[in-house]
């Protein structure tokens, strides 16, 4: 996998919104944010509009990421939100200058999408909070995401889980919201799943949704392939009228009884305020043990 150039001081960063639209003033703080660590900005000349749900028409929105990818001077690309949006126009876009010259595409949630077609021309990306959250982000999610955008990441260690399995994995980490995973699963985009470790996060779903999501990851046997699982923030999740009777950890164990992978709940990663930055694509050791759980990048 090619990794983008870490980025220096006075290197420029290019915010813009390929899906839902934003306020301006999460953008601004961010803005404030990344010229307060050294680096310049430049906003997408269509960041702030609005087209119904959208932050521009699909042209619109296609255009300013394509600027993104090909302009001469930004060393990172960060999507301003997720939402809805990114499948739309996913396949409008030219990746060729990304080859060229790699550069670092940010984001989580809707923008899943575009980490498996970096993930499928061998590139790295970043999962990691965006402009709309800056403001609430813990001052560690905003660290590892200049970690991850500098080169200076660090192992990252989080509290166990009663439910976790215990052991060791190496590959490469991919995933992110398990939805938009979910969509591509029987498309060209989908990942390659073998010998990686799997890293899932989602919002406001409800349990049997999860639960039908995780039968089609067994049904397509992704979950045979895997090295490892970890599981982000299941964040709001929603139940129904009557009880669906399983928590996000059962739902997921039920599925490797005869199987076993470490798996580590609870990574801070995802719809959370302590959502820490994660390379996409990048080696790294899983170790899952009593009390701690790690992941470490491989040189």
């Amino acid at each position: 996998m090619i990794q983008p150039a870490p980025l220096k001081k006075g290197d420029l960063i290019y915010i813009t919104a390929p899906a839902k639209s934003i306020d301006d003033a999460s953008v601004s703080f961010a803005k404030n944010f990344f010229e307060a660590q050294g680096f310049r900005v430049e906003i997408s000349k269509h960041c702030f509009g609005a087209f119904n749900y959208f932050s521009g028409t699909d042209e619109e929105r296609a255009a300013d990421l394509q600027a993104g990818i090909d302009h001469p001077e930004a060393k990172a690309i960060v999507c301003a939100r997720g939402g809805y949006g990114c499948v739309r126009i996913v396949d409008q876009l030219q990746w060729a200058n990304m080859l060229r010259e790699p550069k670092w595409l940010i984001g989580f949630s809707d923008i899943t999408v575009f980490h498996h077609r970096l993930f499928k021309l061998g590139i790295q990306s970043i999962h990691g909070t965006m402009p709309l959250n800056f403001e609430k982000n813990s001052p560690e999610a905003l660290q590892t995401l200049v970690e991850a955008m500098t080169g200076t990441q660090k192992p990252l260690t989080w509290n166990a889980n009663a439910n976790n399995r215990t052991g060791k994995a190496n590959g490469k980490i991919i995933g992110g919201n398990l939805s938009i995973l979910y969509s591509l699963i029987a498309t060209s985009e989908a990942y390659f799943f073998e010998g990686n470790i799997l890293f899932l996060e989602d919002l406001a779903e409800h349990y049997y949704h999860l639960d039908r999501m995780f039968f089609s990851l067994r049904k397509s046997g992704i979950l045979d392939r895997i090295s490892g699982l970890i599981i982000g923030g299941m964040t709001d999740m929603e139940d129904t009228n009557i009880p669906f009777g399983m928590t996000t950890e059962e739902i997921v164990l039920q599925h490797f009884q005869f199987r076993k992978i470490p798996i580590s709940f609870d990574i801070p990663s995802g719809h959370i305020n302590d959502n820490r930055a994660l390379i996409v694509g990048a080696e790294v050791e899983l170790i899952v043990e009593n009390e701690l759980s790690t992941l470490s990048y491989v040189n």
